[in-house]
């Protein structure tokens, strides 16, 4: 079972560089790379702080297969 993700759609909604989220969370731009690419699948901590970075749920960022 894989996690799929809207992190690109929300990071373009908001206007952001994956530097620019990746500040925001405290993570490696590349982070934020292999996450859009789902390669990497996130902590709950992080999975949380992206969420509250776009003002949504995990729920609604994440979206399990």
């Amino acid at each position: 079972m894989g996690i799929d993700n809207r992190i690109k759609e929300f990071r373009a909604k908001f206007n952001l560089t994956q530097e620019e989220l990746a500040n925001k969370v405290d993570v490696r731009r590349e982070t934020i790379s292999h996450l859009e690419k789902g390669k990497y699948n996130p902590s709950l901590k992080l999975a949380h702080d992206l969420a509250k970075t776009f003002n949504t749920t995990i729920e609604e960022l994440f979206i399990l297969d």
